[in-house]
């Protein structure tokens, strides 16, 4: 018997399991009156009556919704309405521009767009057939009570959500992630995480990043309970540690460090210690601040290496009994490896050094992209564009990045997509966008810039102008100015040289 993987099948065991159970405590500070204390029965109410609404608006199977929100109940509870009844859901980034919306709605043709209250003004220049703007009147055109949905014959390979990630192109590729994609990855992810019905999450991670890396559909599953935070604050996330007892978080490196320097100031004892999880991704944080998380937090500290394209867990690093006996330095010094791969995935290194995987975790395709995708997929491997190596005990060490990304704070940066902006500038004649280590942030984005001969022009407009085109995380934090930039012989940038005098005595670039 092979019966077919779907993302419905986490939110139906919880109905059965747990349906008398709170599963989501939503931010009690939503600009809409939040869905919260919801158990799990309202849960799968709530998902049914959104699958029916979307049956009464003519949104069909395979059609594309998108949805622009900060984390919420109402997000969450959207992965199951829109994406377990056989629609596909595009979780948008809500940093980004209106200009990066328009293009994200018009390239996934999505036929409805849901739009946080926070967000409603920023983007009323977005074009989409229906747009609904989340909250208690738009709920009354969301939700449709009392009617059973139309069903769905489940298709593992059918897409489930479309990610958009920056990439090596200026335009963002969406990532078709499907049910099978999705299904494998939670059920890893959470057997790895070992998460049980004993479990408080804790939504540090933006929902809309790799659909909060899988882990709104483990922790469903699993009978865990959500709770929701809106907007990053350390010392916020200390006090949810306290308030409902949380065991679990997901943090880019910033998250952390926030979560350390409140600590300095918190009274009392640290709240979780003994019992709190924290896995961090996007880029190894020092070992120093590894340490600090067991020492000064009493958190365990976990590390995973994956992309969007898989889903995106591609290797675990999670401290085990061989390590228990070693000194706490030693073995921040082992976790700040990528890990070992998860259950399921294959890694080797290709013949110059580029880290290549395979797992039923990686993606479908780049939607409406074939040419990409047909260079990411060769030969039956995914090719992730970063440079690294495996250990004799088969751990994988990320040493840099060969596609023009920067991750800052957790979150991918194209450096062309910066680059065109800077370019589109009168006074910029040349210009090359690098990552450079940063404490905060683990890479920062610093522009390098030649100007038109006879123009004039300094940092903070450039910076500016970045900023006015662009989401604000993505514009450079500093400008050099510089009289050339180091060419090959044929006119192409030689980045690994601009980057070398920053990341010297590093053992590897990224940060």
């Amino acid at each position: 018997m092979q019966v077919p993987f779907e993302i419905q099948d986490f939110l139906d065991r919880a109905e059965i399991v747990y349906g008398d159970r709170t599963g989501i405590v939503d931010e009690p500070d939503q600009p809409a009156a939040p869905l919260t204390d919801l158990t799990y029965a309202r849960v799968a109410e709530l998902a049914r009556a959104q699958a029916a609404a979307l049956d009464a608006m003519g949104v069909g199977f395979g059609e594309r919704v998108a949805i622009v929100s900060h984390n919420s109940a109402r997000l969450l509870v959207a992965f199951f309405g829109v994406a377990g009844h056989g629609r596909v859901l595009v979780p948008v980034n809500f940093r980004l521009s209106v200009d990066e919306v328009t293009y994200i709605v018009e390239q996934s043709g999505a036929s409805l767009l849901l739009v946080d209250p926070e967000l409603e003004e920023a983007l009323k220049g977005v074009p989409c057939a229906r747009t609904v703007v989340l909250g208690e009147q738009g709920d009354e055109e969301i939700y449709r009570f009392g009617v059973a949905p139309v069903p769905w014959e489940p298709d593992e390979d059918a897409t489930a959500t479309i990610n958009y990630t920056s990439g090596t192109t200026a335009r963002p590729k969406g990532v078709e992630l499907t049910h099978r994609n999705l299904w494998v990855n939670a059920t890893t992810f959470g057997m790895h995480l070992g998460v049980s019905d004993r479990d408080v999450y804790l939504h540090t991670l933006p929902m809309f990043h790799a659909n909060g890396w899988g882990m709104p559909f483990a922790v469903t599953g699993l009978g865990a309970k959500h709770v929701v935070l809106r907007k990053v604050d350390g010392a916020e996330i200390l006090r949810r540690v306290a308030a409902h007892d949380v065991t679990v978080l997901c943090a880019a490196p910033a998250v952390i460090s926030a979560v350390l320097t409140a600590a300095a100031d918190w009274e009392g004892e640290i709240p979780g210690r003994g019992r709190v999880r924290i896995v961090g991704a996007g880029a190894p944080p020092p070992t120093r601040t590894i340490a600090q998380v067991e020492e000064v937090l009493g958190w365990e500290f976990i590390q995973i290496y994956g992309l969007t394209e898989t889903s995106p867990l591609l290797t675990f690093n999670r401290t085990r009994a061989e390590w228990d006996d070693q000194p706490t330095e030693e073995r921040a010094s082992r976790l700040g490896r990528a890990g070992a791969p998860a259950l399921g995935v294959k890694v080797r290194i290709s013949d110059d050094g580029e880290v290549l995987a395979r797992s039923n975790v990686v993606l479908k395709s780049y939607w409406e992209r074939p040419d990409e995708t047909e260079k990411v997929l060769q030969d039956g491997w995914f090719h992730t564009g970063d440079g690294g190596s495996v250990d004799e005990d088969g751990y994988v060490t990320i040493s840099d990045r060969r596609k023009d990304v920067i991750i800052s704070g957790g979150e991918n940066v194209s450096s062309i997509e910066v680059e065109d902006t800077l370019f589109n500038h009168p006074a910029v004649a040349e210009v090359a966008v690098i990552g450079v280590p940063d404490e905060k942030w683990g890479e920062t984005i610093k522009a390098l810039v030649v100007l038109v001969p006879g123009q004039q022009v300094g940092e903070a407009e450039l910076i500016e102008h970045c900023k006015a085109h662009l989401a604000r995380y993505k514009a450079p934090t500093s400008i050099e100015f510089r009289e050339e930039l180091a060419r090959t012989a044929t006119g192409k940038l030689q980045k690994f040289k601009l980057r070398e005098q920053y990341w010297e005595g590093r053992g590897r670039q990224v940060n």
